[in-house]
């Protein structure tokens, strides 16, 4: 009969248990390899065809034989994917239960995820969702007589008429991600509740390559993670504001930039590499790896779900290491070219705090404000202020040792404009300044050895 065969045709097909097999492409593929050692619903990654970027995937049908699929490009290649359950009920068995907002009673589609099921509609997921779109577009196979609404493996019958669809993701995330899908996408102020929410949105959007709402999810991300230190300075200005209002340390407002960096990995989002390593490398080694329970950067219970998203890889540790280790000298010889001007030739070389206090030497007369007044006594100010900074930063390991960027904007407001008595050698450390900040931001890269 014509027809989506996914889609009951009269009520009695409603009731009639129904038998399902993915396949995902239009056309038959020849496997190049035998697929009956391939567990059920797994990736074949010994099926190869004329596409070098096919995956595919084998089921068992009633007869024994395998039916061979093949995922849409971008899909996941490793691991569970979504399968369709085998039987038919109108009951929801324990310790299945219903999403108490995502069940719409006129849904074609079941999602299982953990042990909490979606009934929601197949055309919405399509238009969406290149992957759900090509899912759907395809035949199931003909009706069963089975009558059991469990298969021997435990994976739930479909139900009132509608199959379901079995997704390996945690159910808060699939919840999530369905809410922005319906509702449209709503987030938050970056805070860590409002990352748990955006972060599992854009893992399962690039996943299911649903492609507008992984980019907005990008984008709200990119205002705590940015890409310019403008922005870096809004999200910093942020922080303060929450440490000034609630007491608590600032880290504790922004998630846990280990778990950005591994998100970021995930999802292929490099763009929040750099801010997200910067911020990690501000915070003292024991704080990284043996944190307290009060730590920002303290993991959630080993059994919890999240917990692997709190681990650094091998590999994120060594640049972690190497990229602290660079911020550190630079910020000794920050300070250092306070006093005197490194070598123009060097590529390393910081801007010169001294061409005000030479035009002193050029010039009898300008404009207030434009030449240093005393070059005797401000190179003394400038030598005491190194001094200071020295103590503070290096020796004392005081606030902001290992953030060169504030270490920066600090020592660009040592000498005030406005009390100062040579306005040209306060304002020209406060251009100084800026200068070094924007370089140390582009640097940031380099020091974490990142390919953005």
């Amino acid at each position: 009969m014509a027809g989506n065969p996914l889609l009951p045709r009269t009520a009695q097909d409603i009731d009639t248990p129904r038998t399902s097999i993915t396949v995902l492409m239009r056309e038959p593929v020849q496997p190049s390899a035998p697929l009956s050692t391939n567990p059920p619903g797994r990736v074949n990654d010994s099926t190869t065809s004329s596409s070098s970027t096919a995956t595919f995937v084998s089921f068992p049908s009633e007869d024994g034989d395998f039916t061979t699929a093949r995922l849409p490009p971008g899909s996941p290649k490793r691991g569970k994917i979504p399968c369709w359950s085998t039987f038919d009920t109108k009951e929801i068995p324990p310790p299945f239960t219903r999403h108490p907002d995502l069940w719409f009673t006129d849904g074609s589609v079941v999602l299982r995820a953990e042990e909490t099921l979606f009934r929601v509609h197949m055309s919405q997921l399509s238009r969406h969702s290149a992957f759900f779109r090509d899912l759907f577009s395809l035949p199931q196979p003909a009706s069963s007589d089975k009558l059991s609404n469990v298969d021997p493996s435990g994976v739930l019958s479909t139900v009132e008429g509608c199959p379901v669809l079995h997704l390996d993701d945690s159910a808060q995330d699939v919840a999530n991600l369905l809410i922005a899908l319906y509702d449209g996408p709503t987030f938050g102020n970056n805070d860590r509740n409002d990352f748990a929410v955006v972060s599992g949105i854009l893992r399962l959007s690039t996943k299911y390559l649903v492609d507008a709402l992984r980019a907005k999810s990008l984008a709200h991300l990119s205002i705590a993670w940015p890409s310019s230190l403008k922005c870096w300075d809004v999200r910093e200005d942020r922080a303060r504001m929450y440490e000034l209002d609630t007491g608590q340390s600032r880290g504790l407002f922004y998630p846990s930039p280990i778990a950005v960096i591994n998100l970021a990995r995930e999802v292929n989002a490099t763009s929040l590499l750099p801010p997200a390593f910067y911020d990690l490398s501000r915070y003292h080694y024991t704080q990284i790896f043996e944190p307290g329970e009060d730590d920002p950067l303290h993991p959630p219970p080993a059994s919890s779900s999240t917990y692997k998203h709190h681990i650094l890889s091998n590999l994120d540790t060594q640049k972690l290491c190497l990229g602290k280790e660079y911020s550190s000298h630079f910020i000794t010889s920050l300070i250092q070219s306070m006093a005197a001007p490194s070598p123009s030739t060097s590529s390393h070389s910081h801007h010169s705090l001294h061409p005000t206090i030479a035009s002193h030497r050029r010039r009898g007369s300008s404009k207030p404000g434009e030449v240093c007044i005393s070059a005797a006594a401000c190179r003394k100010d400038f030598s005491e202020l190194v001094d200071l900074a020295t103590q503070h930063y290096i020796f004392d390991r005081e606030k902001g040792c290992s953030d060169p960027l504030y270490v920066a904007e600090e020592l660009g407001q040592l000498k005030s404009a406005e009390f100062s008595e040579c306005i040209a050698c306060a304002k020209s450390l406060e251009g100084w300044a800026s200068k070094e900040r924007e370089r140390i931001w582009k640097l940031i890269p380099t020091w974490f050895r990142l390919d953005v």
